[in-house]
């Protein structure tokens, strides 16, 4: 049985509410309770005056948890020491549990209040946000050229967030393209692709991008706030929307900025603005976001937040399960078991970090792959693996340690846009001279050299980190 003590609304409520699982009698006072319309199956008890706890009539039942809401109910002095005497070994919930032994549950109703005021503010926030991007499209002359950007060899959030954004655009009367540098090379983010019929184009050459940004009306960036920080856009440039989930610590430049961190994925980010926008949700759409937004928290196995749940929650309604699984479980290629076996080879374990070089790196999306898989490996805390490409240190490291931002310490080693991320996910391209290299080292001759510096710096990131 359910004993609830409390005459107001809310416990009256909440009594109807615990008569639907079992027994439940709620007792308070007659004065405060008035006549009771709707008590569902709880057993009402009204009482002429207060009481002490141990002369609440029990009928013979012994209740199982007994949940004080209005406390002056009892007389007793302390009335929560006086149902813990009379009910020893009965869980005691309450609001009022300041100064009472951890054998009371308390609950914190200043804490559900704020979050209850946050929940509204980020309602009023994604309302706002909606308007004020759903305005700005509008505002463009009909049939305008958009130019949407990804980052460099885009994962799955940033092309769910394009298509998207794509979506959006052509909603509203204009015409969208999706571009990007680099090349997409990990199997699930080809399997969405094709499986997903994303539009891309791949630019390569400058004078391809000088021909998009001059003939563009508007440019939208997404998953990404800084130009030319692991994306094709030069530095100078100033979007006209940007749509991301990283923090920044450097003013944004853009006429309508949504930097959002409390997301775990722009995906995330993107389904809610879309919620409060005029754009049909089809089954394509919401398997990309949605895909996105499980690979950026590893299926919730990783940081993420309330947010992501329940833009996750919305989307679930759309889609489409098997198209869903066909993305997650691509076969993997030869050169990626390669990878792994370099990988399994070359790693040196120090206390809790695992670094694991790669000395003939293919495809720079197989070391998120490698890094997921030594991230499983027992007493590790944090994992870095790194090869070469281009001319450049590619990396992809994983943390849990407590005290460690990943992202951060990572950017402040290689500041200019090099490296950064999240707190427990992070990626980079190292620029050779960074390692105290030329630009255009002899990889051939200087690759083993390069990757030893590359492991002294992390040592020295990652050391101080783990003995503080």
């Amino acid at each position: 049985m359910f004993l609830v003590i409390g005459h107001s609304s809310l416990a009256i409520e909440l009594a109807r509410w615990c008569s639907r699982r079992r027994l439940t009698r709620i007792v308070g006072l007659a004065t405060e309770m008035g006549i009771v319309d709707d008590a569902g199956e709880c057993e009402v008890l009204p009482l002429p005056s207060p009481m002490l706890a141990t002369d609440l009539p029990d009928s013979g039942h012994h209740p199982t948890a007994v949940i004080l809401v209005d406390a002056n109910v009892l007389s007793d002095p302390i009335p929560l020491l006086a149902l813990r005497g009379r009910w020893p070994d009965v869980p005691l919930l309450t609001t009022e549990a300041e100064g009472i032994d951890d054998s009371v549950d308390g609950i914190d109703t200043n804490e559900i209040i704020a979050a209850a005021y946050r929940e509204k503010i980020r309602a009023w926030e994604r309302h706002a946000g909606a308007k004020v991007l759903e305005t700005y499209l509008k505002g463009l002359p009909k049939e305008s050229n958009i130019a949407i950007f990804c980052h460099d060899n885009p994962d799955p959030d940033a092309l769910a967030s394009a298509l998207a954004m794509e979506a959006v655009c052509a909603t509203l009367g204009h015409i969208p393209t999706i571009y990007h540098g680099g090349q997409i090379e990990h199997q699930q983010n080809q399997a969405m692709v094709r499986l997903l019929d994303i539009p891309l184009r791949r630019i390569i050459l400058d004078w391809e991008l000088d021909d998009v940004l001059n003939g563009a009306d508007c440019i939208v960036t997404v998953d990404f706030h800084q130009p030319g920080a692991n994306n094709i856009l030069p530095e100078e440039c100033v979007p006209h929307i940007i749509i991301d989930h990283h923090s920044s610590d450097k003013p944004v430049s853009a006429d309508v900025a949504f930097l959002r961190p409390e997301y775990s994925a722009t995906s995330s980010l993107i389904a809610n603005l879309l919620m409060n926008m005029s754009v049909d949700m089809t089954s394509r759409l919401a398997t990309a976001l949605s895909f996105g937004i499980r690979t950026d928290t590893l299926s919730f196995t990783r940081s993420f937040n309330p947010v992501d749940l329940r833009a996750l929650m919305w989307l679930n309604t759309w889609v489409d399960s098997e198209l869903l699984t066909s993305i997650e479980a691509p076969l993997k290629n030869q050169y990626t078991l390669e990878t792994f076996t370099q990988a399994l080879t070359n790693k040196v374990h120090e206390r809790s970090l695992i670094l694991a070089p790669i000395s003939n790196l293919k495809s720079r999306d197989d070391l998120s792959q490698v890094a997921d898989f030594l991230f499983a490996t027992k007493e590790t805390e944090v994992v870095v693996v790194y090869g070469i490409q281009r001319n450049k240190v590619l990396l992809s490291a994983r943390s849990r340690r407590e005290n460690l931002h990943l992202g951060l310490s990572l950017s402040k080693h290689f500041p200019n846009g090099q490296a950064g991320g999240h707190k427990g996910l992070a990626g980079g391209q190292i620029l050779l001279e960074s390692l105290g290299f030329e630009e255009f080292a002899d990889i051939e001759s200087k690759g083993d050299e390069i990757l030893n510096s590359m492991a002294e710096h992390l040592r020295n990131i990652f050391s101080k980190e783990d003995s503080s």
